[in-house]
């Protein structure tokens, strides 16, 4: 399903796994090609064209954000939600750079006031500027994200927050954003789709990018460049993301005009970092790009063919729960839930983090006045959380059982896809890194952050 609104009749971009039929294209007159891009009601609801033409639809890859388990707590909207998947336009949207030239007053200039025209202005001074004029590029598709809901946006990404038991508060917390209106945009080669690159900042309603006198800004050999207030990172796998071999690579910031460079003092600093030559901006799976408040990881097609899919993870639930493993205390039969909320408390399992015992809800070994238990198996005194299936394939680096659990949030995972995110720093405030859940983006707690499951009458 191709879905191009948010419920506002603007434009988007984004399309889904679901298929459904298409409808009337987007009404902005200011929009690149809009006659021509696909547009699909999210419901499917006045749709009058067959599933043939969303079934050839060449799959460049998937954005995925850390912290969502599959959607977003308030259900995937429009532009807004926990995945997009980005698929060949058909018609391409792409643009490239052509020429640039001084001029006095930027907002005055006809680059800049033409709406059909791209263009990228780097402020030097009150007096003086660069504008950058790009021009369309066919062997290209343009994918923008950022915070804004405006036309342009293909993918809309608000804060992520760790979540807690009232659920992320990301709404209530939008005015205090760090992430980009227009963060970032990705252009993908049609004819070679492997080849996908980041860039930072986004073109806004008017096809412009504007970089204040403020900010971060350069020039070598006659091309000028820049970054943007927070900067977007970039970390590339060392190794291959599938398989569960990968190491976490460094942390790169890219430009304004795609350059590589390594990450500066602190997010905001002026000064830039060094050029890093043997690096660039093509994205590979397993990449993850950080839009400062939110960290997206990029899954190819390619990758995600050899990723299990979503119906394979209820598999593995469904063959745990087949099991029917017990509590050793009450004896009864436990289930594993496929969502974060069980239907039956009694069914709903606990793992003990400190020796990984699997266990029903009971007050056996509750301490006085501590939220530890002492395990009844081994006598190990812990904190104890429920069990729920990290249900979200994107964030998974092989296939098998879900024997391992994060700690403290007790999301299950296969023991490879465990190892490799209790690995992986992630950016935390101005120049922080934390090793995180994928699946609710809670800080990982012991070392290490995880702990093996052990059943009661199933798996050992």
């Amino acid at each position: 399903m191709v879905i191009c609104s948010d419920g506002d009749g603007t434009e988007g971009s984004l399309v889904v796994e679901q298929t459904t039929d298409t409808v009337d294209p987007p009404h902005s007159p200011t929009s690149k090609h809009n006659n021509s891009r696909p547009y699909v009601n999210p419901h499917g609801s006045n749709s009058h064209h067959n599933n043939d033409k969303t079934k050839t639809l060449t799959k460049y890859g998937e954005l995925v954000i850390l912290g969502y388990n599959g959607f977003l707590p308030p259900g995937d909207r429009g532009r807004r939600r926990s995945k997009f998947i980005l698929y060949k336009r058909s018609v391409a949207n792409g643009v490239k750079r052509s020429k640039h030239y001084v001029v006095k007053t930027p907002h005055n200039s006809q680059a800049v006031l033409n709406v059909k025209q791209h263009s990228i202005s780097y402020t030097l001074s009150r007096t003086q500027a660069v504008i950058v004029e790009y021009t369309e590029d066919d062997n290209t598709d343009m994918f923008q994200i950022g915070r804004s809901s405006e036309p342009p946006i293909d993918f809309v990404v608000m804060d992520t927050y760790p979540a807690n038991d009232n659920g992320p508060s990301n709404e209530s917390r939008m005015a205090q954003s760090t992430i980009s209106r227009f963060a970032c945009r990705i252009l993908t080669d049609r004819h070679n789709p492997t080849i996908t690159r980041i860039y930072a900042a986004g073109f806004d309603s008017s096809r412009n990018i504007f970089l204040g006198e403020k900010a971060t800004k350069w020039q070598e050999n006659r091309e000028i460049d820049g970054l943007t207030t927070n900067g977007i990172l970039i970390m590339h796998p060392q190794g291959q993301f599938c398989g569960g071999e990968a190491k976490c690579g460094a942390w790169r910031e890219i430009s304004v005009g795609g350059g590589v460079f390594s990450l500066r003092e602190s997010r905001s600093a002026q000064q830039k970092g060094n050029v890093v030559d043997d690096e660039d901006n093509i994205l590979k799976d397993g990449t993850l790009i950080d839009l400062c408040g939110a960290t997206l990881l990029w899954r190819s097609a390619e990758g995600l063919s050899k990723s299990p899919t979503k119906h394979d993870l209820e598999e593995l639930v469904d063959a745990i729960n087949a099991g029917r493993p017990q509590c050793p205390v009450g004896l009864n039969t436990l289930v594993i839930p496929r969502k974060t909320v069980s239907d039956s408390a009694q069914q709903q399992p606990y793992v003990y983090l400190k020796c990984g015992h699997v266990q029903g809800y009971h007050d056996w070994g509750q301490e006085k006045d501590k939220v530890t238990r002492r395990c009844p198996m081994c006598l190990e005194a812990g904190p104890t959380v429920k069990l729920c299936m990290g249900i979200e394939p994107a964030f998974y680096v092989d296939r098998g059982p879900p024997t391992y659990a994060f700690n403290p949030c007790g999301h299950m995972a296969t023991e490879k896809t465990v190892k490799y995110w209790e690995k992986i720093a992630i950016p935390h405030g101005t120049n922080g890194y934390i090793a995180i859940c994928p699946f609710c983006a809670v800080p990982l707690e012991g070392s290490p952050g995880y702990v093996k499951l052990i059943f009661q009458d199933n798996v050992d």
